[in-house]
């Protein structure tokens, strides 16, 4: 999964206030983060192998650090642990939030990745396979995008029509970077598939705090339960 993980991205938003929206598209790519880095060392790998699924040619055979679920979970809590000290305030509230959004990142990508999730070391690996029908996991992912946006978008207060169209297009230049993945070409090489994941990772999430500064006035509050 791509874009679908940001819908996680901007429903969380409204709920950690405090935290730039930027961060939040750190956190739910941060396992990729971490595996684009450890791809390019070699330390995790995987063969591009041309319609190895309808979504992708991606063989994501030996990735046991960042998407073996026990290092996921790691991972999870060590971000929320580092963001919750840099943006004080209701810490526990903050590192819970940033460390759940974080490991959503393994939950949707169990159901579009073939069995390559290890559930230890390398070993007992799981995966729905969704990717294996692009005309599901690509719907799937658009969903998510805009359901995560609309939640984000109710709880905003808007820089006028400016502020607005700003959000959509960015919204829609995302929903456009997973159709080119989904279907333009298969990556040149794998350490060229790690440098421009990580490029694109890090490229979004400095869009999505320029977009937040120029289109959003503030968030307004979560109701409070009855």
């Amino acid at each position: 999964m791509f874009i679908g993980h940001y819908g996680v991205s901007f429903a969380a938003k409204p709920f950690g206030r405090g935290v730039p929206l930027w961060v939040w598209f750190i956190a739910v790519q941060w396992m990729d983060i971490i595996w684009s880095v450890l791809v390019f060392f070699g330390i995790e790998k995987l063969r591009i192998v041309p319609d190895f699924t309808q979504a992708n040619a991606l063989d994501l055979y030996y990735m046991p650090y960042t998407h073996g679920l026990p290092g996921s979970i790691a991972l999870s809590v060590a971000l929320g642990a580092v963001v919750a000290i840099f943006f004080p305030g209701q810490r526990a509230k903050t590192l819970l939030l940033v460390a759940a959004a974080s490991f959503s990142h393994w939950i949707l990508d169990l159901i579009v990745h073939v069995p390559d999730l290890p559930l230890y070391a390398n070993s007992n690996k799981v995966g729905l396979g969704l990717w294996r029908h692009v005309m599901a996991s690509f719907p799937l992912e658009l969903i998510l995008l805009v359901l995560g946006a609309w939640l984000y978008a109710r709880r905003a207060t808007f820089t006028g029509p400016r502020g607005r169209y700003a959000f959509g297009g960015f919204v829609i230049f995302l929903a456009v970077i997973q159709w080119y993945a989904n279907f333009g070409p298969p990556p040149s090489s794998t350490n060229a598939m790690a440098a421009t994941a990580l490029a694109m990772y890090i490229g979004l999430a400095l869009l999505a705090g320029w977009v937040e500064r120029m289109a959003t006035v503030r968030l307004l509050p979560q109701p409070s339960a009855a």
